[in-house]
């Protein structure tokens, strides 16, 4: 699944604007985070999420220098800008993450996530560990991480071969970068083994509600509503 199927489930989802419950406190929304190395399942897990109108999840648009594909529209797929630009959006502190890939830069604004969790609404970011660690660094206690495993080696490397996109020694370059990925699973807050995706992506449901729930999320309005409740 690419990100141009992701992003037009992210817009229907942005468009629905309908929560999972009609809660009368407000809250500040969360930055949803799904790690994965290649093949684990996280695109699909992505898309599930995004594809589920009531739970309301927006995903991160990223800026980046390359050039524009034909397929792809500006300010959906990507926010396409130039190197200067993003240099000074860099520089400026203005990205929550950003790495360098073939010579192309990509990160992610600040100010569109933040106008999200103000609205009291969540945003769903699919990166990699590094792009975790930096957007954790600028959030804090708004990032909530979730690195999903697979099964067993084999059935990754079995998950790869049935794409067919990858030469024997691309193949061999996942494999072999998904082993250095795993081994940062304790970097992050959740962990879920996808031997079976409904249940990896119940798992899910469940973490985000439980993240929504926690008081410290939620405490002034909470503070408001009690002291409106023991006033009748």
């Amino acid at each position: 699944m690419d990100r141009a199927t992701i992003t037009h489930y992210s817009l229907l989802t942005t468009r629905s604007r309908k929560t999972m419950s009609a809660n009368p406190i407000h809250r500040r929304g969360i930055v949803l985070i799904l790690s994965s190395p290649s093949g684990a399942g996280k695109t699909t897990l992505t898309r599930m999420l995004l594809q589920d109108r009531g739970l309301d999840l927006t995903l991160s648009i990223s800026v980046t220098t390359r050039a524009r594909r034909s397929s792809e529209v500006d300010g959906i797929h990507y926010s396409f800008i130039s190197q200067k630009r993003f240099v000074a959006m860099r520089d400026a502190g203005e990205l929550l993450e950003w790495a360098e890939v073939h010579d192309n830069f990509y990160g992610t604004p600040r100010a569109p996530v933040e106008e999200i969790l103000a609205q009291g609404r969540d945003c769903l970011f699919d990166i990699d560990y590094q792009g975790t660690r930096q957007v954790r660094e600028k959030m804090g206690a708004d990032a909530v991480t979730v690195f999903i495993l697979p099964p067993s080696m084999d059935e990754l490397r079995a998950r790869l071969e049935r794409r067919a996109e990858d030469t024997r020694d691309a193949m061999a370059r996942r494999l072999e970068n998904a082993r250095k990925e795993i081994a940062r699973w304790k970097d992050y807050d959740y962990v879920i083994v996808n031997d079976d995706l409904q249940r990896a992506f119940d798992d899910l449901i469940a973490i985000l509600r439980a993240e929504r729930q926690r008081r410290p999320r939620r405490d002034r309005e909470i503070e408001q509503f009690v002291a409106k409740l023991l006033s009748e």
